[in-house]
This record gives structure tokens, C-alpha cells and sequence, in this order.
């Protein structure tokens, strides 16, 4: 995912700048369940600290020691993990591990699909097979060009490949700034997702009442400018002001978030939707359908931690396009 990539790449360029080597560990390919799915990644730095994980904590160890022969000779390699005998997921993994090696001009135009929100594509070249060669490895391609991952020997693109397309990291944009709003900000920061607070300049409240999110910005509904609101941004109203809802769902009408979340009762969301359409007749039917309230998923939450995560249950369910189930009803809930 996008933002356990960026992470990688910001671990790399300090480990860099202190003089440590690092190795980049790739699931590529899987027969059977685990716990993660092929393109999952982490990073080791010479050392043995890690970033990230592949798997629930048990792989981490071996692809520590088996990182140490790349670290020595720079040749890239692909391991295998059988968890069937040794995991309760049972199912054996094929991890590409080879030098990571950013060019600058990789790490710029990186940074810059970031902020511009643009999609990219990462593609690794390995064998489904334990085995220690020049050829295997990754490279990012951006919008114009492209770039391998370490410097040190070229790639064999005939060898089998695992593609991802990795899209703009996954943002929330947060409007109020009471309790439940630094709440839900901060559960959702623990989800890697990119956390911004809009709050009424009235509020008197700044980015240091809300720890871990992105970014902070104060605005009245009348001036906000949803830039940046796509199909990978949700919103959740919680003014606790039918006013102020009112004034940002008209601000936001030619935006195309997934999802708009409003607390409150049912016939508060049809209050506010009937008076939306009536003064915005033009607002389109997409917009409408992104709207969910209330807001969160029938778990029994009570407490605002609570009713924070069946809010963030909520936009998982519908960002992954998933009707919400128990697992222990789910078919094949963790194969391949």
C-alpha cells in the first residue's frame, strides 16, 4: 500500500544519510493463506532494525537472517517460508529480498506523484523458487519514467513479474474539532491514512490539540475549497451544527469523495438532504450516494472510541467495496 511504501522510502533516506545499507523485502508470490497478501513490503537496515512487516511478526525473524548474504554481496534473492508447519495461516511465501538503492531523482519524483496525488506502478521480477541471482528485483514506473529500486545490476524483465498499481495515499478529511473529531483523527492516523482537520475558526483550536494528523487548516464553510477531495478521500461532518453541515455539503457538492459520513439520526440525514437538493438542484446523484448517515456501523458503540471505529469500519467497508460480515461466515477469508 502507498503508505507503507512512502514510509519505507522516508526510513531509507535517514538510514542513508546516516551511512547504513538497506535491504528491501517484497512478497511476491504465495501458495496457500498468510497473513498479508503478495506486494506487502518492509525494509531492513544493516543492524537488524526493521520497518514494516510482512506477516503477523513470525517471518520477520528469518527474512532478518536471510537478508545478511544480500547486505554482504548486493545479489538479490528470492526466500521461501513455509508457515504450514510453523503459522496458523498455512501457506508458504516467496519474499524477494534485494538492495535498496534510491536515486535522488527517484526520491524527487516520488515525493512529487505524492503530493500531486498521482498513481504509480511497481513491478518485481523474480523465480517462485529459493534462489540467489543478478536479474531479480524492482522497479517504479511514474508517469514519464522509470527507475529501479538499486543501481547495482540491471533487471531481468523475462522472469515472472508481480505488478501493483499503487494509488494516491488514502486520506480523511475530518470537519469539527470537539472530542470525537480528535478521537477519530487519531485512530485513524494509526491506519496509515493521511488525517486532515478543517475546524470553524470560531473553534480557537490548532493542530496541537490534534495528535498525529497531517494537517491542520481553519476555515469557514463559506471560504473552504475542497482541493484534493477525490475518490480516495473520505469526509466526516462533526460540526454538531446542522448549520454548518448544511454550508460544507454545499461546499463540497462538486467534489467526489467515497465517502460523506453525518452523525445524527436518520431523519437529521433526510432533513439535510432535502434542504441540500432544494437550494442545489444541480448537485449530482454520485454526490448524494456518497452521503452515510448515520454515520458508522451497527457494532453497539457507545463510548467515542467506539463510535470511532465503526465510523472508520464503515469507509473500510465501503472503500474495499465489502458487505461487512463475521469472518468465521467467510469462505476462504484468508487464501490467496
Amino acid at each position: 500500500m502507498t503508505h507503507e511504501f512512502k514510509k519505507i522510502v522516508a526510513a531509507y533516506q535517514t538510514a542513508r544519510d546516516q551511512g547504513i545499507k538497506t535491504v528491501l523485502a517484497t512478497v511476491v508470490a504465495l501458495e496457500g493463506s498468510s497473513y498479508r497478501k503478495p506486494g506487502v513490503r518492509m525494509l531492513l537496515l544493516e543492524g537488524g532494525s526493521m520497518i514494516g512487516a510482512v506477516s503477523g511478526g513470525c517471518v520477520e525473524k528469518e527474512i532478518l537472517v536471510q537478508s545478511q548474504s544480500v547486505f554482504k554481496t548486493e545479489i538479490p534473492k528470492v526466500m521461501t517460508y513455509d508457515g504450514r508447519y510453523r503459522l496458523g495461516c498455512e501457506g508458504v511465501l516467496y519474499i524477494l529480498l534485494e538492495p535498496f538503492s534510491l536515486s535522488d531523482l527517484f526520491v524527487d519524483t516520488f515525493n512529487k506523484a505524492l503530493k500531486g496525488r498521482i498513481t504509480f506502478k511497481i513491478t518485481s521480477f523474480y523465480k517462485k523458487e529459493a534462489i540467489e541471482e543478478i536479474g531479480l528485483g524492482t522497479k517504479v514506473q511514474f508517469q514519464n519514467s522509470s527507475y529501479p529500486i538499486s543501481l547495482r545490476h540491471p533487471l531481468n524483465t523475462a522472469l515472472r513479474i508481480l505488478e501493483e498499481r499503487m494509488m494516491p495515499c488514502f486520506k480523511l478529511l475530518v470537519i469539527g474539532a470537539e472530542h470525537d473529531a480528535v478521537v477519530l483523527s487519531a485512530m485513524a492516523g494509526l491506519m496509515g491514512w493521511e488525517v486532515i482537520v478543517l475546524a470553524h475558526p470560531s473553534e480557537g483550536k490548532s493542530i496541537s490539540d490534534f495528535p498525529g494528523i497531517t494537517e491542520f487548516i481553519r476555515s469557514a464553510p463559506e471560504s473552504f475549497q475542497p482541493i484534493g477531495v477525490d475518490q480516495q478521500t473520505a469526509l466526516v461532518l462533526m460540526n454538531h451544527s446542522y448549520a454548518k453541515d448544511l454550508l460544507f455539503l454545499q461546499a463540497l457538492q462538486d467534489s467526489s469523495p467515497i465517502y460523506i459520513g453525518i452523525l445524527g439520526p436518520m431523519h437529521r440525514r433526510e432533513k439535510l438532504l432535502n434542504e441540500l437538493i432544494e437550494k442545489n438542484p444541480e448537485v449530482s446523484e454520485e454526490f448524494i450516494s456518497a452521503i452515510h448517515g448515520p454515520s458508522g456501523l451497527n457494532i453497539g458503540s457507545i463510548t467515542p472510541q467506539e463510535i470511532a471505529l465503526s465510523i472508520l469500519a464503515e469507509i473500510m467497508a465501503v472503500i474495499r467495496n465489502e458487505n461487512p460480515m463475521f469472518l468465521r461466515d467467510k469462505v476462504n477469508q484468508y487464501s490467496n
